[in-house]
């Protein structure tokens, strides 16, 4: 199969954009785009086209609806590479509900192995499928904003987009 890339424009909050990749099957990588210079300069080194390939009109629906308010879980098939632990700490974090965090103590705990949240930390930062797999949904002990591989500004914005329609 042939590397797929496609660019998703957004323009919302932090976000100018996410950049796709696929296999033309399932969703390999996911790149959140901020700040405009970013998107220009990305822009220019990978080219990407507009795809014809059906899972990335799919992805991209699903991202419009997401920011939109609309869409509350993704419904892609995708491809985790990474180690067996990191797989083990990345569908945990796929089962976080939208609108809920979990710290990275709470992940270690549900690993078996409390000690371990620097270890959950860095999988989370190695997650190459960001808000398809919600690692902005892990916060630090008391809920504190941290460790966000795209910075904790759009970590802070995720989660308050997503909290906007809670009622509590």
């Amino acid at each position: 199969m042939n590397c797929i890339q496609t660019f998703c424009s957004l323009d919302q909050g932090p976000l100018s954009g996410i950049f796709l990749t696929s296999d033309g099957e399932s969703l390999q990588s996911l790149q959140f785009i901020i700040g405009s210079i970013e998107k220009e300069r990305l822009l220019s080194q990978r080219n990407p086209r507009h795809s014809e390939c059906e899972l990335h009109r799919r992805a991209h629906d699903q991202l419009e609806e997401y920011i939109n308010g609309r869409l509350r879980s993704f419904d892609l098939p995708i491809q985790l590479n990474g180690t067996e632990f990191q797989r083990k700490v990345w569908h945990i974090i796929e089962d976080i509900p939208h609108g809920q965090v979990l710290t990275y103590g709470q992940i270690a705990a549900k690993l078996g192995s409390p000690g371990l949240s620097r270890a959950v930390g860095q999988a989370a930062n190695k997650n190459p499928i960001p808000l398809i797999i919600p690692c902005h949904r892990v916060v630090g002990a008391g809920g504190k904003l941290t460790g966000f591989a795209s910075g904790v500004e759009l970590k802070s914005y995720l989660l308050s987009h997503e909290r906007r329609d809670r009622l509590w």
